[in-house]
């Protein structure tokens, strides 16, 4: 089983940019997939969720509005679009697989730097 993240990085305030989550080793469709975020001495943060089917979404208030998450059932990934970018955005992001029928199960990616700064 693999979540191997890829994007992020440095970028301005006002800025955009793009991760991705290729799943591996299991079935990607089943899962619920979830960006989550972490910035040194706080908990982890759910940003974003797209549901099994990709039919909803859900966002925390702070990137609602700002966050794009989506997902490619067939190429067995998952992206978290974030554009309007703020420094308060700035964190390690990761990515997550999550069902809990027919047991609890949680994947999760190697995180990924994200840096907002001028």
């Amino acid at each position: 089983v693999q979540l191997v993240q890829s994007g992020g990085g440095l970028v301005q305030p006002g800025g955009s940019l793009r991760l991705s989550c290729a799943a591996s080793g299991f079935t990607f469709g089943s899962y619920t997939m979830n960006w989550f975020r972490q910035t040194p001495g706080k908990e982890r943060e759910l940003v974003a969720t797209s549901t099994r089917g990709g039919s909803s979404t859900h966002y925390a208030h702070s990137v609602k509005d700002r966050f794009t998450v989506s997902r490619d059932n067939v190429k067995n990934t998952v992206y978290l679009q974030m554009n309007s970018l703020k420094p308060e955005d700035t964190a390690v992001y990761y990515c997550n697989a999550y069902r809990v029928f027919p047991n609890r199960t949680d994947y999760w990616g190697q995180g990924t730097q994200v840096t907002v700064s001028s």
